[in-house]
């Protein structure tokens, strides 16, 4: 099956390890498939591990920190799906805990005619059990909250794996800019709690096992809780 009309957004931020690894297993799944990895800063040369790859012509990279842009995963991510140049986007994190097997069942979901496919982490491996409570709790408000606005969600809304038809993705962000909070990690809530009823974007999930990281550590703060709430108000 051909992938061209798909492009993989991939945000990075000191992924040298794992970048490459993803790479070259994407790559081999997937026929023609683009691959746009959006970096924010890295310092442990990510972007250069790409450099010796044949398929290089199928992966673009920008460089948000030289271009000057606002940190942040969500910024990173907007910037994706904005300067994609395809009719789906997915969006996954490039530290292996997405599988990328994965990728064809939400490609296949958004070729029905899905506006926003959501992978929904069907078991959580290792996690801590105050790590589980405090994602429960928050993610229990961003329900609230979205079912306050009149939108009745029952997909993982703080998944980081997730596709798009891009030119519907584009438009809310374009009319909603100021409701996705660029220094927040959750950009599919924001998506999501932007959605105008009258838009009618249909969602739809596949189930996915969250993998245990083999490398680095997990970038959730308190910083990123902060914005999380500023998400819920904005």
């Amino acid at each position: 099956m051909e992938y061209s009309d798909t492009t993989l957004v991939i945000p990075t931020l000191n992924e040298r390890e794992t970048l490459p690894i993803l790479v070259r297993k994407v790559l081999s799944l997937y026929k023609g498939i683009n691959i746009f990895v959006v970096d924010d800063g890295s310092r442990d040369g990510t972007l250069h591990t790409l450099d010796k790859f044949s398929a290089r012509g199928k992966i673009r990279t920008l460089d948000r920190k030289t271009l000057g842009r606002a940190p942040g995963l969500t910024a990173s991510i907007v910037d994706g799906i904005m300067e994609s140049r395809t009719k789906f986007v997915i969006v996954m994190d490039a530290d292996l805990q997405h599988p990328p097997e994965k990728i064809k069942e939400i490609h296949k979901e958004l070729s029905k005619g899905y506006g926003i496919v959501v992978a929904v982490r069907e078991r959580v491996l290792d996690w801590p059990l105050y790590r589980k409570l405090i994602s429960r709790t928050l993610g229990g408000i961003g329900y609230m909250v979205l079912f306050i606005n009149g939108k009745k969600v029952t997909a993982d809304i703080f998944s980081g794996f997730f596709g798009v038809r891009r030119a519907a993705a584009a438009g809310i962000i374009s009319k909603n800019r100021r409701r996705f909070v660029g220094e927040g990690y959750k950009v599919l809530f924001d998506l999501l709690k932007s959605i105008d009823s009258a838009e009618n974007v249909r969602i739809s999930e596949v189930k996915y096992s969250f993998g245990n990281r083999k490398f680095g550590k997990s970038k959730a703060s308190t910083k990123q809780a902060v914005a999380l709430l500023k998400s819920y108000v904005t």
